[in-house]
């Protein structure tokens, strides 16, 4: 804090010092150092106040010929001491000369051991073994032990007491995080490339910034060992009662500083040294991170080849609003249709001409109504002309009889639970649900199924379905209309059809080599105005107009109309995986994810793909879901620029459209199965996943980790999706 003070010198060793840390604790500063001989514990402010006063400047020793330290670090309560030596790690007083124990079981040398912060009697230690082990300090036994994570080294580790993690990181840009719950068996979280996190960066920086021309020029890659890790507490609000946001990590590296948002496992900036000519270090050797002042953090970084240091401040709240502009979109249109614009096509529909008839006296039926009354000749002559009715129950009138209808037509309740509880369960045939959707009352539920039929339950699952046949092959998309009148599916067999209640037909047919791949996605479209689908690399709006009228003499005549309105094609001319717009209230956006696995917004005002991200997964995104919220609640305008997407083997990601950045992540059970389905609950706090693993996690949107594992499937969950009317979440599997 005093530039003018003079440095204190600290003398007791006699070899080369190897390791130095500071203690935990805020109130007495203390510093630990290890050389060949001597491990030292220094008191600064005693030896301050001796300087002071001309006297020599003492530490107090704690360990002596321990041989050569790497690592030390002190526990939470600075009343312990761990240094590395060899592949020995010793637990020191940091207060007498005593060993209170002696950790041996790696294979090679230790690299760093760190306390657990939330248990002061746990120790995690990191080798060159490659491999990490989790310590019992009282029984000095191992809790865990991971299994070989890379090829190089590890190096480092680091503890998030707000979710129970471990990080650990090598010699090559490798991060794992773990979770370390109270069975101190660690559960794999995430893995992290910094080399991969860094050319995604790269390519999306190029794309929001429209500079795809610009390449970069070919460099010699370098390994980027991950040198020592800090978590950044950024506050999100503007009072000091607001909550910390935890998710950022820094991490110091050989080359500069890398800063990285763990609830997405993506890279937010990369500050190398090369960029700053001013600076005398370009390659660092070591790095001591400190909380700052006025939200930012302090860097200490020595020099690997030349004898100097460098002081460096990292402000976080610039960095965040840097990260927050960018080119930005919004499912909310912004202006007024063009005069060009493809949502401005109408449908001309034909009024049915019916020639007029000459003597339409004559063609009068001679009975207005319905039913002919007898005459009454040859009943009996009535005794009793008249009798008076009394005690008559008045029937209660319907609006009466509407106004309790059970849950569906109350508001969705904003602080309920995620569902947990199992309600029904329900085997069809033995064929897979590929997918099912909520009529938007609540009331209905679709399921395309693999046997190329769809079946339309009441919500509640009960009595006998009414089935729709008329497919050749699998169903693998249903939608309902707006006003929930009609109701549409698509197939492999590269047709669509729409239909209505009660009638066994469908109004539409679109097929008969119409498209010339099979349709992925299919749905109702600015307020029911437009069909919505994608084939092959082609994004096509029709217009329809349903008529479900026929001659009885030509049913073999379709009546409804059907016109093509617009065609878009993707940039990369790239087939389409997956398909979402928002049917519920006016929006331009229509969000597509190709098999190159990029993610493309169209602007249907525009007719034209106006953003690409691409490399969003590391396979191609098979679903996209966005928050199209639910008539039974209210949500914030922002939420509704959320969507999800998921792939095989990369998990769950939710976007934010303003930015096209990933902000949240989603994968506790990456290594273990295949997100096969996602859907966001109506009230906007929860999503839920199907997974190959037999079972659907309930997450909740603001954390990384899940709430719920729902475990009462037998095979693989095909499709998940919530009722926008009650707390309620149905799930579909292969049998």
């Amino acid at each position: 804090m005093d530039i003018e003070q003079k440095p204190l010198l600290l003398t007791g060793h006699h070899g080369e010092i190897r390791a130095m840390t500071f203690g935990k604790r805020s109130g007495s500063v203390l510093l630990c150092s290890a050389s060949a001989d001597y491990i030292i514990v220094w008191d600064i402010k005693l030896c301050q106040r001796r300087t002071q006063e001309c006297k020599v400047a003492a530490g107090t020793v704690i360990g002596t010929l321990l041989g050569e330290v790497v690592h030390l670090s002190f526990c939470f309560s600075d009343e312990r001491v761990a240094a590395c030596s060899g592949a020995t790690v010793y637990i020191l007083s940091s207060k007498r000369h005593e060993v209170i124990s002696t950790l041996t079981n790696h294979l090679g040398p230790l690299t760093s051991a760190e306390f657990c912060p939330w248990n002061k009697d746990i120790l995690v230690t990191t080798s060159e073994d490659r491999t990490f082990k989790v310590w019992d300090l009282k029984t000095v036994a191992v809790f865990y032990q991971s299994f070989v994570l890379s090829a190089s080294p590890l190096l480092s580790v680091f503890f998030l007491e707000e979710n129970r993690h471990l990080i650990t990181g090598s010699t090559d840009g490798q991060l794992w995080c773990f979770s370390l719950h109270d069975d101190h068996k660690c559960h794999l979280v995430t893995k992290m490339d910094l080399q991969k996190m860094e050319k995604r960066h790269q390519v999306h920086q190029g794309t929001v910034n429209d500079q795809a021309g610009v390449e970069a020029v070919d460099k010699v890659e370098t390994s980027k060992p991950v040198l020592r890790m800090a978590s950044c507490s950024l506050f999100i609000g503007t009072s000091n009662e607001d909550k910390k946001d935890h998710s950022w990590l820094c991490i110091g590296s050989s080359d500069g500083l890398y800063v990285v948002d763990l609830a997405t496992s993506e890279l937010l900036t990369a500050l190398y040294f090369r960029d700053y000519p001013n600076l005398s270090i370009t390659m660092a050797g070591s790095w001591s991170i400190s909380p700052g002042w006025d939200d930012s953090i302090v860097f200490l970084v020595s020099s690997l080849f030349t004898p100097c240091v460098a002081l460096l401040e990292l402000r976080l709240c610039d960095l965040r609003s840097t990260l927050a502009c960018g080119e930005g979109f919004s499912v909310f249109p912004s202006c007024t249709l063009l005069l060009e614009s493809p949502l401005n096509a109408e449908l001309k529909k034909k009024e049915p001409e019916h020639p007029k008839r000459k003597g339409g006296i004559k063609e009068q039926p001679l009975i207005f109504h319905s039913k002919v009354k007898s005459s009454g000749y040859s009943s009996a002559p009535r005794s009793i002309m008249f009798s008076p009715k009394t005690n008559i129950q008045k029937n209660p009138s319907s609006k009466k009889a509407n106004k309790n209808t059970g849950l569906l037509l109350r508001d969705y309740p904003a602080d309920s639970s995620a569902p947990a509880i199992p309600y029904i369960h329900l085997n069809l045939v033995n064929k897979p649900v590929h997918c099912l959707q909520y009529s938007g009352d609540g009331k209905h539920i679709l399921c395309g199924l693999g046997d190329s039929s769809v079946l339309l339950y009441k919500s509640s699952l009960t009595g006998n379905p009414t089935v729709y046949t008329g497919h050749d092959k699998p169903v693998g998309s249903v939608s309902w209309s707006l006003n929930r009148q009609w109701w549409l599916s698509a197939s492999e067999d590269q047709s669509l059809r729409i239909w209505t209640h009660g009638n066994p037909e469908p109004a539409i047919i679109m097929g008969n080599s119409m498209f010339s791949k099979p349709i992925r996605s299919a749905q109702f479209y600015y307020l029911d105005k437009f069909l919505l689908l994608a084939s092959g690399p082609s994004v096509y709006l029709y217009l329809y107009n349903v008529d479900i009228t026929r001659d009885n003499i030509k049913r073999y005549q379709q009546r409804s109309v059907v016109k093509l309105a617009s065609c878009i094609t993707t940039t990369s001319a790239t087939d389409i995986t997956a398909l979402s717009a928002i049917n519920d209230f006016f929006s331009y956006m229509v969000l597509v994810c190709g098999s190159d696995r990029s993610i493309q917004v169209f602007d249907m005002n525009k007719g034209v793909v106006v953003s690409a991200l691409p490399d969003a997964h590391s396979r191609a995104v098979h679903c996209i879901t966005q928050n199209k919220g639910s008539m039974f609640s209210t949500q914030a305008a922002d939420s509704y620029n959320l969507f999800l997407t998921s792939a095989v083997t990369d998990g769950v990601k939710i976007w934010d459209l303003r930015t096209l950045r990933c902000v949240r992540r989603y994968d506790n059970h990456l290594n273990r199965c295949h997100p096969c389905s996602s859907s966001v609950s109506p009230c906007g706090r929860f999503i839920a996943s199907g997974s190959e693993d037999n079972c659907a996690y309930v997450y909740d949107i603001r954390s990384s980790s899940y709430l719920h594992k729902l475990q009462r499937h037998s095979d693989t969950v095909l499709s998940v999706t919530f009722n926008p009317a009650t707390p309620e979440i149905c799930f579909t599997h292969n049998t």
